[in-house]
């Protein structure tokens, strides 16, 4: 059994992976809104990873013989200046998901919930690879600036990108 503040912390931090992948599909619809398909499909194979990784919360719960409660998801925001401001919302949303984390392993820390700090370990590496991605597609998107030969360039390799739930 897990105590009840670590399940609800849980419970949270599931929601709070499938509002994430809503608000990566919010951020698809501006890319297509816009003709820009590949930094569309960055954004849809994020949104998969985020719905798995809330899945991930949910065997968990299950698995330690609790029950996964759905709250209702937030409507994200939908309207974006650029393709450069979804990847800085992007990374400023890793970010608060790397603090949840945080705040999950402290609690699974205070109560000594060991099997819990070993599953939160994989989101806690998860999250540096997360944050590191977005800051590079930021820093890419500088570069390109007003280039938009390549940003057309850019975002076809981005449309290669799929999500893989084995990796």
């Amino acid at each position: 059994m897990l105590n009840k503040e670590l399940l609800d912390a849980l419970n949270e931090q599931m929601n709070h992976e499938f509002y994430a992948a809503h608000a990566y599909m919010a951020m698809a619809a501006f890319c297509d809104d816009n003709s820009y398909e590949g930094f569309a499909n960055f954004y849809i194979q994020q949104a998969k990873e985020e719905r798995f990784h809330g899945k991930k919360i949910y065997d968990y719960i299950n698995d330690r013989g609790e029950h996964a409660l759905f709250t209702a998801i937030p409507a994200p925001k939908t309207e974006f200046s650029s393709i450069l401001e979804t990847f800085e919302d992007g990374l400023a949303q890793e970010q608060d998901v790397t603090h949840r984390f945080y705040n999950l392993s402290d609690l699974a820390n205070k109560d000594k919930d060991y099997a819990t700090i070993s599953f939160l370990n994989w989101f806690l590496d998860e999250q540096v690879e997360e944050e590191a991605m977005f800051e590079t597609h930021i820093d890419y998107l500088n570069r390109i600036g007003d280039d938009s030969n390549t940003l057309y360039l850019y975002e076809k390799e981005l449309a290669a990108r799929s999500f893989d739930e084995s990796e």
